[in-house]
């Protein structure tokens, strides 16, 4: 495979220079997964998880999406979360979007897309929720960020409101979900602060109650 030999040559420069500065890493990752975070982010090529926020391999459990949405019907995404908060224990949930967001901008508009346009619905759903406020902000590259922004607390509300997350609060594990956002033209990964630590935090009518046994 020729065109890829260019990939193939810096996986080896990287292997190398990794095991030159902890020759005993690729070792010890192979005996175990132990993240303590996982991140659930945007497609896009250009929002790489571990690199943004200094991590090796090991350190991040990752689920990629367009448009970092989180659906209650989507079992790829329920699976990543169910696994990484029930196997792995992680601690945290980084739902992060990012600036220009592609996914986010097209929900803006009414061009038809193909199968994403289904897709892009709860994003849309979150525009129209906030058309007066988004309306009020004229420059567009501004808006559509301020909608990436939203998009982000919105699919924290619905990554806490799993039964995933609820359940494991209500067995008292140690859970956080955070709303982040990064920027392609700074680099920079900002905390929105829309942090969600337990059940109380939930709105009454969207919290679950234990279960109960079978008998």
């Amino acid at each position: 495979m020729p065109e890829l030999k260019q990939l193939f040559d810096n996986n080896v420069a990287w292997s190398e220079s990794v095991k030159r500065e902890q020759p005993d890493f690729f070792e010890k990752l192979a005996k175990q997964q132990t993240p303590e975070f996982l991140w659930i982010g945007c497609s896009d090529a250009r929002v790489p998880a571990n690199e943004i926020v200094g991590m090796l391999p090991g350190d991040i459990f990752v689920h990629r999406n367009v448009g970092n949405v989180v659906l209650h019907t989507d079992l790829n995404c329920l699976s990543v979360l169910q696994y990484a908060v029930d196997v792995l224990k992680v601690r945290h949930i980084l739902v992060t979007g990012h600036y220009g967001c592609g996914g986010v901008k097209a929900s803006m508009q009414n061009d038809q897309l193909g199968l994403i346009d289904g897709w892009l619905r709860n994003i849309r759903d979150t525009y129209y929720a906030h058309y007066d406020e988004l309306m009020k902000i004229t420059n567009e590259e501004e808006r559509v960020d301020r909608l990436c922004e939203l998009n982000v607390i919105t699919q924290v509300h619905s990554v806490s409101r799993t039964t995933i997350v609820q359940n494991a609060w209500l067995r008292g594990q140690k859970l956080s979900v955070y709303g982040c956002i990064y920027g392609i033209k700074d680099g920079l990964w900002k905390n929105l602060d829309v942090t969600v630590k337990g059940i109380e935090q939930i709105p009454e009518q969207y919290r679950v109650k234990p279960l109960k046994p079978i008998v």
